[in-house]
């Protein structure tokens, strides 16, 4: 997330997805929630964005994959639609490709892919 609070998927340095969260205060914050939403709130605790993937709890992973998707992974519920076709990533369940056990820890960092795809985080 941007200083600004917008969270913004960028290929090389052109921003190519965001959430147009931009302009808030900057101790916003992003939130993988256990329903599958992932969320970003306000430093009040009040979703200002949201995946509208929420439903049945259960573990969830939000991934940047080589192919600069965003996508989350318990079942396959929601993606940035930034899809640029097959970059050599197997098919298989997301299951299988991702666990759907373990903690997230944030971080206030930058994750660069293996290509020019980031994703800017914050805590």
């Amino acid at each position: 997330m941007q200083e600004d609070s917008n969270l913004v998927l960028y290929d090389v340095d052109k921003p190519i997805w965001a959430t147009n969260t931009g302009g808030l205060s900057s101790d916003c914050h992003l939130s993988m929630q256990t329903d599958g939403n992932l969320v970003v709130y306000s430093p009040q605790n009040k979703a200002i964005w949201a995946s509208n993937t929420d439903g049945e709890n259960g573990h969830f992973v939000c991934v940047l994959q080589k192919d600069r998707n965003v996508v989350i992974y318990g079942t396959d519920r929601w993606a940035t639609g930034t899809y640029t076709g097959a970059v050599g990533i197997p098919e298989s369940p997301a299951s299988e490709k991702y666990p759907t056990s373990g903690k997230i820890t944030p971080t206030s960092e930058k994750y660069p892919s293996t290509g020019k795809i980031k994703l800017v985080t914050s805590k």
